[in-house]
């Protein structure tokens, strides 16, 4: 709230002040920086300048910052589309001087500076004097004469492999006798400092080359979706090299006020960005969104490209509609790895949002077997993703190092702040949840059980199938160095039932972790088993197949009761489409089969975004009171975005890209917006189509020059408000 001055102007409450707490502000902001003057004198400055005659002066400094230069080639920063150096500390690179007369290694002393932020210090690592020396040292900043040629001399700089990571302003200093000496304030000679995977020494050391070029160098990934036994994939821009991105990055920890600092822990830089990428609290990056509702902003279904999105928050400082969770992966990724952290993005499928991380999913039915949404709070995601960081854990003991969950989506608090991680994956299989960060949580998202109560009529809630494989039923990553699939279940859980998942469990429970408890004595006289047609696509009517076995040597029935939901991919139906009540009589040992049609004109005008229908089904066997409940989701299938070139795909020709896509609904689709990245690194190509009849075809063409070779992967996206997630993709490598 404002205060109102006597003008009835609102006027802004002032800003708290750090007088009488510390001498200084702190120092939080990159972008901020402090007056160096040129000439620092010893003691009173005097009335005239005085004479530096046979001093030695700066005239230039060249960093070497071209992408075919020693520096970025040597630190594989060579792809950043930056003017300025950019250097992964732990690694020394070389500069070279201009000065106004032969250097003097006994007479003349000269040394760089480096400053970030408003306020630097020495005692912060925030203001580094770099003396030259004969040998360099690692673990210590550094510099030592490699070239000395008339008027230049060429130095090599260290910088130790824990240094803040960010941008340096850079000054070479002289010591006179009447003071110190300095370059002039030049940005182009700022230098941008970041994690390096290739230093042995750095807390983000990745041993394996090829790890390294995909999870550090690849800015282009797979992002899979869908169902455990229905995976679909998309491709992803992440575009951390892409100009301005870096900035962006930069301006995210910024916006935090992380400590200047601080920010050359890995732990400390993940926590931070997993805050930041959502703006539940902070003003961060994406508003996260799971209504439907996106008329203001985009749908995130919509996105193919992180760089879009990190270029418009840089830009207007604001918050950026819309994401979901694999959007808030795929920008995490992108920060990430823009700062040298080895990173990957993750898929869980069957993913428990367990409220208070108890191990319980809990859900909860009335007695004619249908959910109760008021009072079922948990809920199972078709699919969850995250990300993994690849760094050392000084904080836990040794063998807890290696990748590391961090998560970006807004789901429960942590230290008060909408984040989470980073956690050990280790700790996380080996059920050591007591150690940082928000163990238990992940744990709960790939081990939870399913629990099914039945309220009664006074309002108890009577417990009845405990369910312990169906959450984290698949968990999956890209495989390095191609777009196929990696499965790496194994890395989160044991088998279920075996030994060391025993083992596991118990570690959890002793540090807290409740396990729920299967109800003694249920009878299992009776099973039911769901099939679906596979590739159902949407549109098209299809058929639940229920198959009833009664496993007992007497007869048996069934009243079964089936309720179909279209449901958000957060497991939160929206609105119901089927009640189907059916019976069942079963011979002793007897295998019984019934099916439902769902037809097309139930859902179709229902659907959100993913295409899911769920379909809870409970049956109750009135000879032995067994209840039995069995959920399915079905994935509906959409028609890809048909993309194709014309013309000569060589490096300097321009071609035209074709996109195509027919309407597979028995509707008119409106407002549609097609999104086309990959044409222009830096922003999409948007074409808009006011409506798109029943069967009929769009087409648009797109002209590109290809300016970069090698891999060239173009994505493009449809959206409207009837039909979400389409997508394609083409593929071109240019010579």
């Amino acid at each position: 709230m404002s205060d109102v001055g006597r003008d009835n102007a609102p006027r802004s409450r002032p800003v708290m002040s750090h007088v009488g707490r510390s001498a200084t502000p702190s120092n939080n902001n990159n972008d901020e920086e402090n007056p160096v003057p040129d000439f620092q004198y010893f003691g009173l400055t005097p009335r005239s300048p005085p004479s530096l005659q046979g001093f030695l002066e700066v005239w230039g400094v060249e960093v070497h910052a071209r992408p075919d230069d020693v520096n970025k080639a040597q630190h594989h920063t060579q792809f950043y589309d930056c003017n300025n150096l950019v250097v992964r500390r732990g690694q020394p690179f070389q500069i070279t001087l201009t000065i106004s007369r032969p250097y003097k290694a006994q007479t003349d002393k000269l040394w760089v500076e480096l400053l970030i932020g408003r306020y630097p210090s020495a005692v912060k690592g925030t203001y580094i004097p770099i003396y030259l020396q004969d040998e360099l040292v690692k673990g210590r900043w550094g510099a030592k004469v490699i070239s000395a040629q008339g008027n230049t001399l060429g130095l090599s700089v260290l910088s130790p492999a824990d240094c803040i990571v960010g941008r340096f302003r850079m000054y070479v200093a002289i010591m006179t006798s009447h003071g110190i000496r300095r370059t002039s304030r030049d940005k182009a000679t700022d230098i941008y400092f970041i994690f390096n995977p290739w230093c042995k020494e750095d807390a983000v050391y990745l041993s394996d080359d090829d790890q390294r070029q995909e999870y550090v160098m690849n800015d282009v990934g797979c992002i899979y979706y869908g169902t455990s036994t229905d995976v679909t994939s998309r491709s992803w821009i992440y575009g951390q090299f892409e100009r301005n991105v870096l900035n962006a990055c930069i301006h995210v920890l910024d916006r935090a006020r992380m400590p200047l600092q601080s920010r050359g822990c890995p732990i400390n830089v993940c926590r931070v960005a997993s805050a930041m990428i959502n703006s539940k609290d902070d003003a961060g990056v994406l508003v996260g969104c799971w209504d439907g509702k996106y008329v203001d902003g985009v749908a995130p279904t919509a996105w193919n490209s992180s760089v879009e999105i990190l270029l418009l928050y840089y830009k207007n400082r604001q918050p950026v509609c819309y994401g979901q969770c694999w959007v808030f992966a795929a920008v995490l990724n992108t920060v990430l790895r823009c700062l040298g952290l080895p990173t990957r993005v993750v898929t869980n499928f069957s993913s428990a949002h367990d409220n208070d991380a108890n191990l319980h999913t809990d859900i909860i039915l009335d007695q004619d077997g249908k959910k109760m949404l008021e009072l079922t709070k948990d809920s199972i995601w078709n699919y969850h993703c995250w990300n993994e960081c690849w760094m050392l854990r000084a904080d836990l003991p040794p063998r807890y190092g290696g990748w590391q969950v961090v998560d970006a989506t807004p789901q429960e608090t942590s230290e008060g702040m909408y984040r989470c991680g980073p956690a050990s994956v280790i700790a996380v299989k080996e059920g050591q949840v007591c150690f940082p960060y928000d163990a238990p949580f992940v744990y709960a998202e790939v081990n939870s059980d399913v629990v099914y109560w039945t309220q009664q009529n006074d309002g108890s809630l009577v417990k009845g199938e405990v369910k312990t494989d169906e959450i984290g039923t698949l968990i999956l990553t890209k495989q390095v160095g191609s777009d196929m699939r990696m499965n790496i279940t194994d890395l989160y859980k044991y088998p279920e039932g075996s030994r060391e998942e025993r083992s596991s469990l118990e570690t959890a429970v002793h540090f807290g972790v409740v396990k729920p408890e299967a109800p003694k004595d249920l009878p299992k006289d009776v099973s039911v088993k769901v099939q679906v047609d596979e590739n159902i696509m949407v549109g098209s009517n299809f058929t639940l197949a229920l198959e009833f076995n009664n496993h007992s040597n007497e007869s048996r029935s069934a009243e079964v009761q089936i309720y179909g939901y279209v449901m958000f991919y957060t497991g939160v139906p929206k609105v119901q489409v089927t009640d189907e009540n059916i019976e069942v009589e079963m011979e002793p040992n007897e295998v019984q089969q019934a099916q439902v049609v769902i037809k097309s004109k139930d859902y179709e005008d229902k659907l959100v975004e993913q295409l899911t229908l769920q379909f809870l089904i409970t049956a109750t066997v009135p000879e032995t009171d067994q209840r039995l409940v069995i959920e399915k989701k079905v994935t509906l299938q959409i028609p890809k975005l048909r993309i194709s070139v014309e013309g000569e795909v060589a490096y300097g020709r321009e071609v035209s890209v074709v996109v195509q896509f027919t309407n597979p609904l028995t509707k008119t689709l409106e407002h549609l917006v097609l999104r086309v990245d990959g044409l222009d690194f830096t922003r999409p190509d948007l074409m808009l189509f006011s409506h798109l009849p029943e069967n009929e075809t769009l087409r648009a063409n797109f002209s590109v020059v290809l300016r970069r070779h090698g891999r060239w992967k173009i994505i493009g996206s449809l959206d409207c408000p009837a039909l979400r997630q389409v997508g394609g993709e083409l593929e071109l490598h240019v010579q």
